[in-house]
């Protein structure tokens, strides 16, 4: 069998899915390849579901805390299993709703594995090894990526975990390593430990999300040695073997080496590009160090073949995959569009106290050249964040001197990965703190600390 379409998009995250739906609005015929379940790695073992069990660690520690909210509650404990069994019905409904989605715009899905014949078609094998021929004008590759390993050091599913297994495990580990300090290693860190796991952090960089503001990330470290996580920075791991209790594993910081046991060791290191299977020789696509090089416009270097998301390479966020999708998309409609600008993408971290960033760091913007205006308001001074309880966090907000530009923004506490979409909006329409904070914000919200930072910027700061 073989049906023709306009665009084939193989695989369904939120790059893949995104694209389709696009494509289905500007009237074009299209189909969309899925091997397993519609929604991807970020609606099924990513983004969806660990934020849902984060949700769970977050209520917990509120009902903890009931006594400073002049509330009564006692014996209160975690029921891991069912935290779990939650997440994973939060992660079918929105596989679901990607379903009805994919129905509603007129989306042909093609269950199967998906492999190039050429350039312009591509063989789908189903589970019953059933075969078919698909064929299209335009091809997009979003088969996303998967969590990567250090070499030499197998993840065996059991003992040494990805984060996969480490939203499915049966019983809460005692104690857990986990290998690497990103936004996935930091939120699964604060997951565990909240539900009772002894929980020790390893990163060979100097820092905690070593990518964001380093004033950002002192002030994560502070926060997660008093709720008893430990920490090796700058350190190296050497080596993770299995033993009949747990694991082992080797670490090495300043030349000083030593052994940290633990029932599992969760590898958060970060993600590879799913290349392989493919079969891209045959379409003359070009794969380089695990993901696929593409232009602004997302061509691959054969024409009619594109490629979005983690395929590409880092920045490695759901969000960019689905604006990555939907530029591609309009490219090809002939649609006018805008490429996406990577210098304005908001990056979230749903620990506790969250943490969300967008455009440069204070160091980057000083390696940059830029003389810099700095404010920031912390949420001990906002009456919002003391009446939910909350004082635990800061707004900096980052300005070139000259022009007023804004250059960065970070915080760290209470709904931070919310409060950071007002200054991505801030950002693309080049708002100076003046106008930040002569915007008139509603009294009390916590969105107020981002009108104070700014007018500390000016020195005009109200409430420090």
């Amino acid at each position: 069998m073989s049906t023709e379409y306009d665009i084939l998009i193989i695989g369904s995250g939120p790059g893949g899915y995104v694209a389709a739906i696009r494509a289905a609005q500007l009237k074009m015929k299209t189909a969309l390849i899925e091997r397993e379940k519609l929604g991807g790695v970020c609606l099924n073992w990513g983004c969806i579901p660990t934020k849902a069990l984060l949700k769970s660690a977050e209520v917990f520690h509120e009902m903890k805390q009931a006594k400073n909210y002049g509330l009564k509650a006692e014996n209160i404990s975690a029921d891991f299993p069912a935290v779990i069994k939650r997440s994973r019905r939060v992660a079918d409904a929105n596989s679901k709703g990607v379903d009805f989605l994919m129905k509603k715009n007129g989306i042909d899905v093609i269950y199967g594995t998906a492999q190039f014949a050429t350039a312009k078609t591509v063989a789908v094998t189903d589970a019953d090894g059933k075969n078919s021929t698909v064929s299209a004008k335009h091809i997009i590759i979003a088969t996303g990526g998967r969590p990567r390993s250090i070499p030499g050091i197998e993840i065996d599913l059991d003992k040494i975990i990805s984060s996969k297994e480490a939203m499915t495990l049966e019983q809460l580990p005692a104690s857990l390593v986990v290998i690497g300090a990103g936004a996935i290693g930091v939120e699964f860190a604060h997951f565990y430990r909240t539900l009772g796991t002894k929980v020790t952090i390893v990163e060979m960089l100097d820092s905690i999300l070593p990518i964001e503001d380093k004033e950002i990330t002192a002030a994560l470290a502070k926060s997660f040695k008093k709720a008893g996580i430990k920490m090796h920075t700058s350190t190296k791991v050497e080596a993770v073997k299995t033993t009949g209790e747990g694991v082992e594993v080797t670490i090495s910081t300043s030349g000083e080496t030593q052994v940290l046991k633990a029932d599992k060791a969760l590898m958060a290191i970060g993600i590879q590009g799913n290349v392989e299977g493919l079969n891209l020789e045959a379409a003359g696509v070009k794969a380089e160090r695990g993901f696929i090089p593409v232009n602004e416009w997302y061509q691959t270097n054969m024409t009619g073949v594109y490629a979005i998301g983690d395929i590409t390479g880092p920045p490695l966020l759901a969000h960019v995959a689905s604006h990555e999708g939907i530029v591609c998309v309009e490219k090809i409609a002939g649609m006018e569009t805008h490429a996406v600008d990577y210098d304005s993408i908001p990056g979230c971290t749903y620990c506790q106290p969250q943490v969300a960033s967008i455009g440069m760091s204070e160091e980057k913007a000083k390696e940059a050249g830029y003389e810099l205006k700095i404010g920031r308001f912390p949420y001990s001074a906002s009456g919002k964040a003391r009446a939910i309880g909350a004082r635990e966090g800061l707004v900096k907000l980052i300005f070139d001197k000259k022009y007023g530009e804004l250059l960065g923004a970070h915080i760290i506490g209470t709904e931070a990965t919310e409060l950071i979409a007002e200054l991505g909006l801030a950002k693309a329409l080049e708002t100076t703190p003046l106008e930040l904070f002569k915007t008139m914000h509603a009294h009390p919200t916590l969105s107020e600390m981002i009108m104070e930072a700014a007018g500390d910027a000016e020195d005009e700061a109200i409430h420090i």
